[in-house]
């Protein structure tokens, strides 16, 4: 769409990239890649069915120590996205099964927490499979990271 966009870091050193002038759209959806080191997340704003990136940045985790504390962290951040972008929906990463069982609860309540925030603001929530979402988004399930950040980009028309 050619619209300017602004990168830019918070107080707390997360990263944003925001689209300057936010449009009428016919929804708004905010996506969350849920994790307890760094939570990625979109906000994807879709008029006559043409998506496009209205703000999109990462949650650096890593400074707190305590697990607790990164929860803390997930649920203000995501609350705050709600209430900034008033999304119609959330779409986030549903669980996923892997071999370390400490790691997939501590993933278990990131999501569970980010899911918490939008709940308390009323946002219906849908959740998708890793394989799904890079079906839907590339045409391969077993797609790399790498191509389906490319194709992102090339849908969402992002340098």
């Amino acid at each position: 769409m050619g619209t300017a966009r602004t990168v830019f870091h918070d107080i707390y050193g997360d990263t944003i990239v925001a689209e300057k002038g936010l449009k009428q759209w016919d929804r708004i959806i905010i996506g969350i890649d849920p994790g307890t080191n760094v939570m990625g997340y979109g906000i994807i704003g879709v008029l006559h069915k043409k998506p496009s990136m209205i703000a999109m940045g990462v949650i650096q985790l890593s400074r707190f120590e305590s697990h607790y504390m990164r929860l803390g962290r997930i649920y203000e951040r995501v609350l705050a996205l709600v209430e900034q972008y008033l999304p119609d929906e959330m779409a986030i990463e549903a669980p996923f099964f892997g071999k370390n069982v400490q790691s997939m609860l501590k993933l278990g309540r990131a999501q569970g927490v980010a899911i918490a925030a939008a709940l308390a603001r009323e946002v219906p929530i849908t959740e998708y499979e890793p394989r799904k979402i890079k079906m839907a988004i590339t045409g391969n399930g077993a797609a790399s990271k790498e191509q389906v950040k490319e194709m992102l980009k090339r849908i969402l028309c992002i340098r």
